[in-house]
């Protein structure tokens, strides 16, 4: 058998780790150790203030604790307010806990009053406080029970929060900056299978191509409320995150519009009359959807690439369909009408990507730093 040097074994096991740290096995990794720091925390401050059942604070810190710091405020807020008012509502009704419809009786009041507070995610939380401040047998009074219960959530929050902001921290904004980096670069591979379409076959992965985009959406407006929550850090303000988010729905819209407007139109001969100024304001649009997304990652929205004129692609085509309007009537009016269609979306999906940038250097001053 061959013995390795020591050269090699480096190698190989530098290899290994890289595997094994991937970026979303380092992200588990990291948000493991946090956790565990965290709950950790948790039970020895509870042991050290007196109180018996700490392993409820380190579990308040095991739930809020999330994979960024605005995402562990929300929670931090939901778990409180949903704590305090179990606790007090648990506390209130102590004297009848041994009645069935008592404790049914609580747990509503506390879901309705969660609901008309516009608070559904501490509802839940409410209602197993409550559960525990009326049902479990423990020695001392309910009220002891119900601020004891509320001490432990604190504690278990105050820790999340600490190890969240101080350990490591990951910020939501910046997931979400380049979260619109990445639903710009989908829409753009959405926007060219799309338009394959148009006098020809739409392509057959094209759902997958449109789940893609509507999955990263689904996502990033979640990293968005999340971000609302943070304090400000690094270079991306929550107002052009904000901005931004909102012209990327309103383009995916765009884009399920020109989708529809491509559909039959395989055998399609009118929209070919439309040629080269088709042609240059699509290359033009996949070249902005590029630009954008670049911008979204640099943090930056003054960048140009030259050549590219989207306003001047846009006159062009236009004032070629006036130039061939006269010859509609010789093609079938539903080839004509999907041309049209066409044409339109093309024109207001380089409106938006235009005003994207324009309206993003406007808030953020070309650079947000």
């Amino acid at each position: 058998m061959t013995s390795l040097t020591a050269g090699e074994i480096l190698r190989t096991s530098q290899s290994w780790f890289d595997r094994l740290l991937t970026s979303g096995r380092r992200t588990l990794l990291v948000q493991g150790a946090k956790t565990g720091l965290a709950a950790g925390l948790c039970y020895w401050l509870s042991l050290r203030f007196g109180l018996h059942e700490g392993y409820w604070s380190a579990i308040s810190a095991i739930i809020v604790l999330q994979s960024n710091v605005g995402s562990t405020v929300t929670a931090s807020r939901d778990r409180f307010i949903g704590t305090a008012i179990g606790a007090v509502l648990g506390f209130l009704a102590s004297p009848w806990q041994r009645h069935p419809a008592a404790y049914a009786v609580t747990i509503l009041i506390a879901l309705l009053a969660c609901g008309l507070l516009n608070l559904k995610n501490s509802s839940r939380l409410a209602a197993v406080t409550i559960t525990i401040v009326m049902l479990v047998e423990r020695n001392g009074s309910h009220w002891t029970i119900a601020l004891n219960r509320v001490i432990e959530v604190i504690i278990g929050i105050f820790v999340a929060l600490a190890v969240s902001v101080f350990v490591l921290p990951r910020r939501a904004r910046q997931h979400l900056q380049t979260g619109l980096k990445r639903e710009f670069e989908a829409q753009a591979i959405l926007f060219e299978a799309t338009l394959r379409g148009f006098g020809g076959t739409l392509p057959e992965d094209l759902q997958l191509k449109r789940e893609t985009v509507s999955s990263l959406r689904l996502s990033n407006e979640q990293l968005l409320r999340a971000a609302r929550n943070e304090p400000a850090s690094g270079p991306a303000s929550i107002e052009g995150l904000s901005l931004l988010s909102e012209f990327g729905r309103s383009i995916f819209d765009a884009l399920l519009a020109l989708e529809v407007a491509v559909r039959e139109s395989c055998h399609d001969q009118y929209g070919a009359r439309l040629e080269p100024e088709l042609h240059h304001l699509i290359l033009g649009i996949n070249q902005s959807f590029k630009l954008l997304a670049e911008c979204v990652g640099l943090w930056r929205f003054d960048l140009r690439r030259t050549g590219l004129d989207l306003e001047r692609d846009v006159l062009a085509l236009q004032a070629k369909v006036l130039e061939i309007r006269h010859t509609s009537i010789t093609f079938p009016l539903d080839e004509v009408l999907r041309a049209y269609a066409v044409q339109l979306n093309l024109k207001h999906i380089a409106q938006l990507l235009r005003a994207a940038r324009h309206d993003a250097q406007d808030a953020t001053g070309g650079q947000d730093r």
